[in-house]
């Protein structure tokens, strides 16, 4: 028990020696803004980015205390990662702090509670001022102060302080207690993740004339409610859905790695990055705090259009009698394009909403849908829905319903008929893709036009309906359950 007792005290001594005496007393270094070389944000979907802020700063040899001022106000500090990139012997840190107490004139007035400041009172008539001596009491809800053998609240006059206090900031700033193995200037770069940064992607389509062709413009809206301004940053954007731990934050070494692919492009470059996609700007970009910036993402012309008008049923009335199941539905219209390269497109897109607008017969253009998009890899297919049809309505009605057999509790056979009046008040024809969710096991017995099986339990018909016109489609179908 003594020798285990004994190895604790020399463990505990060894880690004390590694503090020099003095630390309290060191002098504290401050590297701001005008000491920065380069910046590097990039910017992941769910308000979280990484930034790599490079600094030349010049330290004593031995150990230091370097304010480094002006991060982000929402800085994590457990992810800040300080180095120096030009001599990394000798170089660690010791301890860091994060100081977000900013300078106010509420806050330096808490700080100074039990401490003596002075009053500076005007005379009313003549201006003539008086100094007195005082001591703060309390600043919470208000001020009282002792001025001589008085009490007083609230503040007779002007307060004058005698210093800022030196855990009180007029910036963001992370303290850090830290060895240096050179006194020479040295490139330090400190990496951290923060919140307050996020971005989103935004897309303007363009329909032609005839609805089969659009032109397609896509924008990144940066937001930066960080706290911090990033001068001529390198700007990198990560879309995919990033897991994060709820408790812990993900392994800062790992986000390191992948903020360290570089783009050539002279755009806005997408690469593969784990499984994510990564979007770098060709030019240094200046992120200002409170602000919403816009940047170009892609353009492309002439895609290729399929425009759909889309009547959705429901499988509840397949098994029950319920006779008209409804008038002027609406019919949904849709516009569907391939991102692909033959298309004009063919690189992954971010989730965002795509706004879409035709010109009309002045040349104006005009508003006509949006919807929003999940992240989208090349080769697959964009689908929007824009609205519902106002010149395409459907009526619909159930006319027959049987229930044909009857096995037991768990096993039925109903047969049902439906009729759908189909009106199109248009100049020129449309196809309406009518698709009905089909229940259980299902059969269609007659139709008056052909249907295709789109999947187990949906049936699909494809009917064409005259311009000024209607068309009647008519079926029946036998579900068993």
């Amino acid at each position: 028990m003594p020798r285990k007792s004994a190895r604790i005290v020399v463990t505990l001594l060894s880690v004390l020696l590694l503090v020099p005496v003095g630390v309290g007393a060191a002098e504290e270094k401050r590297s701001t803004l005008e000491d920065q070389q380069s910046v590097a944000v990039t910017i992941y979907n769910e308000d979280l980015a990484l930034v790599k802020d490079q600094r030349r700063v010049k330290l004593d040899s031995g150990q230091n205390r370097l304010a480094f001022r002006e991060v982000s106000a929402r800085i994590r500090p457990e992810t800040a990662l300080l180095r120096s990139l030009s001599h990394p012997e000798d170089f660690f840190l010791i301890e860091q702090n994060f100081d977000f107490d900013l300078l106010t004139p509420q806050k330096l007035l808490e700080k100074y509670v039990g401490k003596n400041v002075q009053v500076i009172k005007s005379h009313p008539q003549t201006g003539a001022e008086t100094t007195l001596d005082a001591r703060v009491l309390a600043a919470n809800g208000g001020v009282v102060l002792r001025i001589g053998d008085r009490i007083e609240t609230g503040i007779p006059g002007r307060i004058v302080y005698p210093d800022v206090p030196e855990n009180l900031r007029d910036r963001p700033t992370l303290v850090t207690l830290l060895n240096s193995g050179t006194d020479k200037p040295q490139q330090l770069e400190l990496s951290y993740l923060t919140g307050g940064l996020s971005w989103r992607a935004d897309y303007v389509a363009e329909l032609s004339p005839a609805d089969d062709k659009l032109d397609l413009s896509g924008w990144v809206t940066l937001t930066n409610q960080s706290g911090a301004t990033y001068g001529d940053a390198r700007m990198q954007l990560v879309a995919g859905d990033v897991h994060r731990a709820e408790e812990a934050m993900m392994d800062y070494r790992v986000m390191e790695t992948r903020a360290m692919v570089k783009a050539e492009a002279p755009r806005m470059a997408e690469e593969a990055l784990f499984e994510y996609h990564l979007y770098t700007l060709d030019r240094p970009t200046t992120i200002r705090e409170n602000q919403t910036k816009q940047v170009a993402l892609l353009n492309a012309s002439a895609i290729p259009v399929k425009k759909e008008f889309l009547l959705k049923g429901s499988d509840y009335y397949y098994r029950s009698s319920y006779g008209d199941l409804g008038q002027k539905l609406k019919v949904g219209v849709y516009v569907e394009f391939e991102n692909r390269e033959e298309a004009g497109l063919g690189m992954p897109l971010p989730k965002g909403i795509v706004r879409v607008y035709k010109k009309d017969s002045a040349g104006g253009a005009q508003f006509v849908g949006e919807d929003r998009i999940d992240h989208t890899p090349k080769n697959e297919d964009i689908r929007l829905k824009l609205g519902d049809a106002f010149d395409v309505t459907a009526a619909k009605k159930q006319t027959v319903f049987e229930k044909k057999a009857d096995y037991g509790p768990y096993e039925y056979v109903f047969e049902s008929a439906y009729r759908i009046e189909l009106k199109n008040a248009k100049k020129e024809s449309v196809t309406v893709k009518v698709m009905e969710p089909m229940p259980g096991d299902w059969k269609v017995l007659t139709e008056s036009h052909p249907h295709t099986r789109e999947a187990s339990g949906t049936a699909v018909w494809e009917v064409p309906v005259p311009a000024e016109g209607e068309t009647i489609l008519t079926y029946r179908v036998q579900v068993r359950f």
